[in-house]
C-alpha cells in the first residue's frame, strides 16, 4: 500500500499589507504541493483561524503569510498552541527578524555588520533630520518594502510623508543610513547557505514593492557578479545572521555591498525576512532552482522539515 501523502494545510491572505503577495504566494505553493501528491487545503487565514484549523486537524501547516500576524511570531504561537508542526521560522526567531531594531542589535552583537541608525517616533522624524542624509526611513515592523523612504543627500527636509493622518505602518520607525552600491541577496535552506543573487531593479530607485512582485519589476544575476571572496563573505554572513536570529527552515538575508569606484567597498547586512515571497518573481525559489532543487523539491522539503518547537 502507497504512503498516504500528508494533509497540508496552506495558510495565505491574512489581513496585512502584504496580503496580495501572501495570496500569490499561498497558490503557488499549493499547487506545487498538490503536483507533489500532498493533500492539500487553502486557508485564507482569518480570526477564527484557530477554530478552522482545529476542525481542518492537517498534518502540517505551510506557512504563507506575510507581515504582522503572520511572521512575527502570532501565528507560530497558535500553531505552538494547537500543536501542528509548521514551516519556517518559531515563536522567538520570528518576532526577534520582524523587529528590524531588535533584530540589528542581535546581529551587531553577533559581529554582523549593519548600517547605523535611530529609532524614533515617525512625526519627530518628519520634523528634522534625524542623521545626516541621505539616510533610508523605514517602519520597524513592515516588509515587502511597505513604507520606505530614501532621502537624498539634498533634501532640505525629512520626508512629510510621515505626518500623514493615515500613514499606516505604525508610528515608529527607524531612520538608517544609506548604502550606495549593489543590492544582494541570499538565501538559507535547512541551516545551508544557498547562492547569492544580485538584483537590479528596472525603472525603479530602489527594490521596493513593485520590484519585487511586478513580472519585469526587476532583474535577477545569479550568481551575482562579484568576486569569490565577497560571494562567500556574503554566504557566510547569511548562514551567521539566520543562525543568531534562531531561524529554521527557509530564510533570505538582504545586503548592500558599495563597490563603486570610490566607495567604501563595505558589505552591509540589512535584514533577514523568514517568510519570504515564494511567488513566480521570488527570490528564494530561484535561488533554490540554482542550486539544483526544483520548486516543487522545495515546498516539499519545507513541509517535511516542518515542527513545533521551532
Amino acid at each position: 500500500m502507497a504512503e498516504r501523502k500528508k494533509h497540508v494545510a496552506v495558510l495565505m491572505g491574512g489581513w496585512s499589507s502584504e496580503r496580495p503577495v501572501s495570496l500569490k504566494s499561498g497558490e503557488a505553493c499549493a499547487a506545487a504541493l498538490e503536483r507533489s501528491g500532498y493533500e492539500v487545503t487553502r486557508v485564507d487565514v482569518d480570526r477564527d483561524v484557530s477554530r478552522v484549523l482545529q476542525d481542518l486537524k492537517p498534518d502540517v501547516a505551510f506557512n504563507a503569510l506575510h507581515g504582522p500576524y503572520g511572521e512575527d511570531g502570532c501565528i507560530q504561537g497558535v500553531l505552538e498552541v494547537l500543536g501542528i508542526p509548521y514551516t519556517h521560522s518559531g515563536v522567538a526567531a520570528s518576532a526577534l527578524a520582524m523587529d528590524k531594531a531588535k533584530a540589528k542589535a542581535v546581529m551587531k552583537a553577533a559581529g554582523i555588520p549593519v548600517a547605523e541608525h535611530k529609532v524614533i517616533h515617525r512625526l519627530e522624524a518628519a520634523k528634522a533630520h534625524a542623521i545626516k542624509p541621505p539616510y533610508v526611513a523605514k517602519p520597524v515592523r513592515e516588509g515587502s518594502s511597505f513604507g520606505v523612504l530614501i532621502v537624498p543627500d539634498d533634501a532640505p527636509h525629512p520626508p512629510q510623508q510621515l505626518y500623514a493622518d493615515d500613514w499606516p505602518y505604525g508610528d515608529i520607525v527607524m531612520v538608517e543610513r544609506f548604502i550606495p552600491g549593489r543590492e544582494l541577496t541570499c538565501a538559507v535552506m535547512g541551516n545551508v547557505a544557498l547562492g547569492v543573487i544580485e538584483v537590479i531593479p528596472e525603472g525603479h530607485g530602489f527594490y521596493d514593492y513593485d520590484a519585487k512582485y511586478a513580472p519585469g519589476g526587476s532583474r535577477h544575476i545569479l550568481p551575482a557578479e562579484i568576486s569569490p571572496f565577497v560571494y562567500q563573505e556574503v554566504q557566510k554572513i547569511t548562514l551567521k545572521a539566520h543562525l543568531s536570529l534562531g531561524c529554521a527552515g527557509v530564510t533570505r538575508a538582504d545586503f548592500r555591498y558599495d563597490d563603486r569606484l570610490h566607495g567604501t567597498g563595505e558589505l552591509i547586512c540589512l535584514e533577514v525576512n523568514t517568510q519570504p515571497g515564494m511567488t513566480e518573481t521570488s527570490l528564494v525559489p530561484e535561488i533554490a532552482a540554482h542550486a539544483g532543487h526544483s520548486f516543487e523539491e522545495l515546498v516539499s522539503w519545507m513541509v517535511e522539515d516542518a515542527s513545533c518547537g521551532r
